[in-house]
């Protein structure tokens, strides 16, 4: 997969918002991977900030509205994974500046 197709996921990706917290995905630091298969499959391997986020499976529709808008996108795979856990340390400046997190 090229840069500028990463590139391009992860940009999507930014389009979507954690409902609790206002900030996208990509700078929250909840996205680990995003990859493009040859088949056309975006594999997403990301996080969320609890175990019992109720906005998971939101996020996880706005993640495949989202990717599907590429038109190298067929499908799309999300991957809940819990290690490593989520902390605020992944979050981005923005992120951390939006929320008032030092």
């Amino acid at each position: 997969m090229s840069e500028a197709m990463k590139e391009s996921l992860m940009g999507a990706l930014e389009n979507v918002i954690d409902p609790e917290l206002g900030i996208d995905i990509v700078n929250l630091g909840l996205v680990y991977d995003a990859e493009l298969s040859e088949e056309g499959t975006a594999i997403v391997t990301m996080t969320l900030t609890s175990m019992g986020c109720p906005m998971g499976p939101q996020i996880v529709a706005n993640i495949k509205q989202e990717l599907v808008e590429l038109p190298e996108v067929k499908d799309v795979d999300v991957n809940i994974v819990w290690n490593p856990p989520w902390s605020r340390e992944n979050m981005s400046r923005y992120a951390k500046m939006a929320l008032g997190v030092r």
